[in-house]
């Protein structure tokens, strides 16, 4: 079928922490009184990505609720800051980063994402963003550019439904009034973006900002914007 419309997920796709998540983490230590190294903070965030992943694993359900989903980010920190031998303030500091991130000036549109969705509507194709993330999710895009050049935003949170899961796929192409088979979907994390679009019919497209040797199994990623029309078979 004829594609229709292309939806995206944010993080590591859209969006990009800003400066860097260890730079945030730094400043937010600094100004409650705690300075470290940015190299200390950098060297725990291994550690913080793992907490992550062991608990996206275990169950990644805590995206469909505004409250688990802060407390597994406020685990992420209050762990950092353990690590870091602070241990009074971690929830509460922990927390702050948390906050910070709800910010837009803590997040960066990368440079080849408002050129893209811009010649993508040139061609008449609806777009969309299908994301696990809190409520914040909205204001965020709206102040950074994004959200006007979109049709529809579902966030885990808003809608009670998480990636990849096939109904928040299935949510999406409805309320744009497309059938899964004309609908591709963008996004960084093969588990939650590529299988839970494969899943439903529509056409993944992994891309990977790290220009990281990719996985052998699944599609072979992009590393920018600049080839989308390409990968979609729209030029």
């Amino acid at each position: 079928m004829t594609l229709k419309a292309v939806f995206f997920d944010v993080g590591n796709t859209l969006l990009a922490p800003f400066p860097s998540v260890s730079e945030v983490c730094r400043q937010v230590l600094a100004e409650a009184g705690h300075v470290h190294d940015l190299s200390a903070i950098d060297a725990l965030m291994p550690l913080v990505d793992e907490y992550y992943e062991d608990r996206y694993r275990a169950d990644d359900t805590f995206w469909t609720d505004e409250e688990e989903t802060s407390s597994v980010w406020v685990g992420m920190y209050s762990l950092m800051c353990r690590r870091l031998g602070i241990e009074e303030d971690a929830a509460r500091l922990a927390r702050r980063v948390y906050d910070e991130f709800g910010k837009p000036e803590r997040w960066a549109v990368y440079a080849d994402v408002l050129p893209a969705l811009d010649r993508l509507r040139v061609l008449g194709l609806r777009l969309g963003i299908i994301s696990n993330w809190d409520g914040r999710l909205v204001g965020l895009l709206g102040a950074l550019g994004v959200r006007e050049r979109v049709d529809v935003v579902l966030s885990s949170a808003d809608v009670g439904l998480r990636k990849p899961d096939p109904r928040i796929f299935e949510l999406a192409c409805e309320r744009l009034g497309v059938v899964p088979s004309e609908a591709a979907h963008v996004g960084d994390h093969h588990y939650s973006d590529i299988l839970g679009a494969r899943a439903v019919g529509m056409t993944p497209v992994l891309v990977d900002r790290s220009g990281r040797p990719s996985l052998p199994v699944g599609p072979v990623p992009i590393t920018d914007f600049d080839s989308l029309e390409t990968v979609l078979g729209l030029s």
